[in-house]
C-alpha cells in the first residue's frame, strides 16, 4: 500500500501545505504522471483541481518530466530538474525517477489550479498560521519563566 507526502502549493497566498495521504485515497495518484490534474477530494479538498508538478522518490530522488515510466534511470543533464550546472555547458550523469507516480515516490508537489469555494485552511484546519502563533506564545512564556527564576 502506498503513503504519499502530499505539498500542495497555493499560489494566490504563496504558502505551502503538507498532508499524508495513504490507503484508497493514495491509490488515486498511482499511475498518474507530471502534469496531469488531479481532483481535489482525494486530499479533502472538494472542488479544487490540482496539477501534479514534480516529487520525490523515497532515496530522495527527483522525478523528472520527460522520462517516461516510473523506475530510476542514470541519465545524462546539462541543467534542469535535479542539477544546477556551475560552469556554462557542463554535462554529468545523474540518477532520476521517471515522471509517473509509482508505489515508491514518497512525495508529490501539486499546485492548486482550479480553487473551490472554501478556502484550503478552513478545509485542513487552519494550516501553517496557527502553528506559528502557537510556537511564539510559547516562546514567551518560556522567557518569562527564566526571568522570573533569575529574580528569585
Amino acid at each position: 500500500m502506498a503513503d504519499f507526502r502530499i505539498i500542495i502549493s497555493d499560489s494566490k497566498t504563496g504558502l505551502a501545505h503538507q498532508i499524508e495521504v495513504s490507503g484508497s485515497h493514495a491509490n488515486g495518484f498511482i499511475g498518474k504522471s507530471i502534469g496531469d490534474v488531479v481532483s481535489g477530494d482525494v486530499v479533502g479538498l472538494p472542488g479544487y483541481s490540482l496539477k501534479i508538478k514534480g516529487g520525490t522518490d523515497k532515496g530522495g530522488f527527483p522525478m523528472r518530466s520527460g522520462l517516461p515510466g516510473s523506475p530510476r534511470r542514470k541519465i545524462l543533464v546539462t541543467g534542469g530538474v535535479g542539477f544546477n550546472s556551475p560552469v556554462k555547458g557542463m554535462r554529468r550523469r545523474k540518477t532520476m525517477r521517471g515522471e509517473e507516480i509509482s508505489s515508491d515516490v514518497s512525495q508529490i508537489n501539486v499546485l492548486v489550479e482550479e480553487y473551490g469555494s472554501k478556502s484550503i485552511d478552513e478545509l485542513l484546519g487552519g494550516g501553517a498560521g496557527g502553528e506559528g502563533a502557537d510556537e511564539e506564545s510559547t516562546e514567551e512564556e518560556a522567557a518569562e519563566n527564566v526571568e522570573e527564576a533569575a529574580e528569585e
